[in-house]
């Protein structure tokens, strides 16, 4: 009797343990076999409504704000001149901005370029110019600067972008992002199933939109680094939405009993962690950026910032979300048994 009761205890605590392992590897069916649970499930479903009601508040009130603010446009979509001077000793920004305010100049971003040196002027175009003075505005604001300073300025480099070509690129930038979102939705249909994808593409759009809605709000520069930046979010969230995408599809299948919130709740519980080690350890990177990256790449960090937090978000709550609206049921995601194929169901 005392070696069957030891041969049970090992036998238990070895299911036990092959059980915690399967867990940690994504086994579905090691968490049912086990009589601990490897996994501690959070019911992420029972707020869906208030989450819901967030997202469906912060997308309206971007599209608010997007619609009365619009964006500010950098001058990589409006137009304008980029002068990069090089002084013979360390400048001040501040006193570089009095010095074109002095000279009558509206609108324009001084900023550090490497070295305390080396200074980058942006400048939008000028309405009291023509089209012609505009073009060569770029030699009036080095005209400027010296005549302001007794320190020594040499013109390093001087560009002018057009409003067309600003115009051109918007569109373009605009139709890449819908371009992005199509393909998104193809592979995930594709690679999962059509329930799978709008819920992606509905994620996507909240991180996009969003996103754009802080700018819009804060009246942050939209410049073609934040656009680079959203693409970023993009591909970002995408990733996040199909690793969670892929552990429901795996434990629907896998799992015998279990309605479908309770398997979303396991599959979101069984990720929360990946969810959040990488988002801190990207938001790591990207605060090193913000704070140490200097004023060019400051719009760049702050986009996927943002980004990076409400794809978090929206990975867990507003894909699975979708989910549950389209009523994902086990039935949806069931292999197709080929004809004069064993059902295994049956014949167990």
């Amino acid at each position: 009797m005392a070696e069957n009761s030891m041969s049970e205890n090992e036998s238990q605590n070895n299911l036990a343990d092959a059980g915690a392992q399967q867990g940690q590897d994504g086994e579905q069916e090691g968490w049912r076999r086990t009589p601990k649970n490897t996994v501690k499930i959070i019911d992420f479903m029972k707020f869906r409504k208030i989450a819901a009601s967030i997202s469906l508040v912060l997308v309206l009130a971007s599209a608010v704000s997007l619609g009365i603010n619009q964006l500010e446009w950098g001058l990589d979509f409006t137009g304008g001149t980029l002068v990069e001077v090089v002084y013979e000793e360390a400048a001040d920004p501040q006193q570089i901005r009095a010095q074109l305010d002095d000279a009558g100049y509206e609108g324009h971003v001084v900023q550090y370029f490497g070295s305390e040196r080396d200074v980058l002027v942006r400048m939008p175009p000028q309405k009291a110019l023509d089209a012609a003075q505009n073009a060569r505005l770029g030699d009036s604001i080095i005209e400027a600067l010296k005549t302001a300073t007794t320190s020594e300025v040499s013109l390093r480099r001087s560009e002018f972008v057009g409003p067309a070509v600003g115009e051109e690129l918007a569109n373009q930038g605009g139709l890449g992002m819908l371009t992005a979102l199509a393909l998104v939705m193809l592979y995930i249909a594709f690679r999962f199933q059509l329930k799978f994808a709008f819920g992606a593409v509905v994620a996507l759009f909240h991180d996009v939109v969003i996103t754009l809605g802080i700018f819009s709000v804060a009246r942050w520069d939209f410049d073609l680094t934040v656009l680079a930046a959203l693409l970023a979010v993009i591909g970002y969230s995408l990733n996040d939405t199909i690793v969670v995408s892929d552990r429901i599809r795996e434990n629907f299948r896998k799992v015998r009993k279990g309605t479908s919130f309770e398997v979303i709740n396991l599959s979101l519980s069984q990720t929360l962690g990946r969810t959040i080690v990488t988002s801190l350890t990207t938001l790591l990177v990207l605060f090193a950026l913000f704070f140490l990256g200097g004023e060019l790449i400051r719009g760049f960090a702050i986009g996927l910032i943002i980004g990076v937090c409400v794809g978090t978000y929206s990975s867990i709550y507003v894909a699975a979300n979708v989910l549950v609206a389209l009523n994902i049921s086990k039935e949806d995601l069931a292999i197709p048994i080929k004809e004069g194929a064993e059902d295994p169901d049956l014949a167990a």
